[in-house]
């Protein structure tokens, strides 16, 4: 960049600096032609000295074959010279030339200083009335000008080291910041890799890198939690799954020890052991249902579904179940409530949702389920007088294997993941599903629907 700056530099004055000794020495030339072919030697070399020194250079006249015939300095009269420039003027019949020229080895200068390293020639060809005369020889000292752009490019060679020096620098300090926190990533991410997913970076300063950090931080939480749940998850399922079997080893012990025993128990015992497996059946059947959730292999089959039917019939299913328990179940529907969804998943919802509110309603208690629509949303509700949910166990009930009872739930029969099921199956519908609890006031769920198959706002 120095290089061709000072190259720039040094065109530019170059140009300025011929094109005006050129239009001078023309000028002159056509000056001296009249006084050169008339041979007005005094007057000649008088103007010759007069313009030399106004011009601050040396002037020669050089007759056709090279000889110098006059000079302002009275020193080369008589002499041949051999300059490319003149020679192009007399042999090459070009009407001016002009040059630069770097001295090397002694070589004559032609100028009042002797220790000048560059001169500068510019020639003109004198025309007189019978054609050319010769050549008028401007020797223009250069040394000052040369001098100058030497500075010149020193000068911004010593400014160019030193922005490139500071411009390193800055790009070391600026590479250090900006690789500090990306190394600070790639260390957590190999912490992460060997298995420590507490492991989390620093955010610090903004833009971009915040953001990365940020959005790792947010990954390595998820991933963290998701690593939590499904211990959780394992956890609970082989609990669950033990407790069926433990009761079932217990029964088919009593069984196989006990050969004499009486009819009536043995036969009570095959009750319970059909009941453990119907349970664990259960459990093994709501896993399978969910694993197909979580791997998204559960392709819906949409169909124009009257949900209105659906719910009333699934309330003449349960009817008798909730007879059994003196239980009143009753339904507030409004017909003619359609949607593009699948059957037997919406049915799934209100079984059991509906089914749910009669376990953990007391015998003598109350279950409604009412359907209505709100605009282009389809509302479902079941709601139950029963033991209720305690605030702080509302927000994980929708989570497999909660259970805010663990030993009445157990009691009840259920699986603990019916409601994890129910939550969803509302998801793949693009619906939400809420509650509202409080002890002892019982629970009431709610399912909203979308009707044109767009996705359900609100909570």
């Amino acid at each position: 960049m120095a290089t061709s700056l000072t190259n720039l530099v040094s065109e530019h004055l170059y140009e300025q600096r011929i094109r005006q000794d050129s239009l001078s020495v023309e000028k002159l030339a056509t000056t001296f032609a009249p006084l050169f072919q008339s041979a007005q030697a005094d007057a000649l070399q008088e103007a010759l000295v007069s313009s030399g020194g106004e011009m601050g250079g040396r002037l020669m006249i050089i007759d056709e074959d090279g000889k110098v015939q006059f000079d302002s300095f009275s020193q080369l009269c008589g002499m041949r010279l051999q300059l490319p420039e003149v020679l192009s003027i007399l042999t090459g019949g070009q009407s001016t030339a002009y040059g630069i020229h770097h001295l090397e080895g002694g070589a004559q200068a032609l100028t009042a200083n002797a220790a000048d390293e560059y001169v500068a020639y510019c020639a003109a060809s004198i025309i007189g009335t019978r054609g050319r005369l010769g050549a008028l020889l401007f020797v223009a000292p250069v040394q000052e000008m040369m001098t100058s752009l030497q500075n010149v490019q020193q000068q911004l060679l010593r400014v160019f080291v030193l922005v490139a020096a500071a411009a390193l620098t800055v790009a070391l300090v600026f590479s250090q910041i900006i690789t500090k926190p990306i190394s600070a990533l790639t260390r957590t991410i190999q912490k992460m890799g060997k298995g420590d997913l507490s492991a989390r970076v620093t955010v610090r300063g903004s833009g971009e890198m915040r953001q990365l950090a940020e959005s790792y931080n947010t990954m390595a939480e998820q991933l963290e939690r998701l690593d939590r749940s499904r211990n959780q998850f394992v956890s609970n399922a082989s609990h669950e799954l033990k407790t069926p079997l433990a009761t079932m080893k217990i029964l088919l012990e009593s069984l196989i020890y006990q050969p004499d025993m009486p009819a009536e128990l043995r036969a009570e015992f095959m009750q319970d052991l059909n009941h453990e497996i119907d349970r664990l059946t259960g459990i093994i059947t709501d896993l399978l249902t969910l694993t197909q959730m979580d791997s998204r292999r559960m392709e819906l089959r949409p169909s124009m579904v009257n949900l209105s039917e659906l719910a009333e019939e699934t309330l003449r299913l349960l009817a008798p179940a909730a007879e059994q328990r003196g239980q009143v179940l009753t339904g507030s529907i409004q017909p003619g409530c359609n949607l593009v969804a699948d059957r037997s998943k919406l049915g799934q919802i209100i079984y059991n949702l509906t089914e749910n509110g009669l376990k953990y309603t007391p015998d003598g208690g109350k279950v409604s389920v009412s359907l209505h629509t709100d605009g282009r949303t389809a509302v479902l509700t079941v709601k139950d007088n029963g033991v209720g949910i305690p605030k702080e166990d509302q927000g994980h009930i929708f989570e497999r294997f909660y259970r805010v009872d663990k030993a009445r739930s157990r009691e009840t029969g259920g699986t603990g993941l019916g409601l994890s099921i129910v939550r969803q199956l509302v998801t793949l519908h693009k619906g939400i599903i809420t509650v509202e609890s409080a002890p002892g006031m019982g629970a009431t769920f709610t399912v909203k629907l979308p009707m044109d198959g767009k996705e359900v706002s609100g909570s």
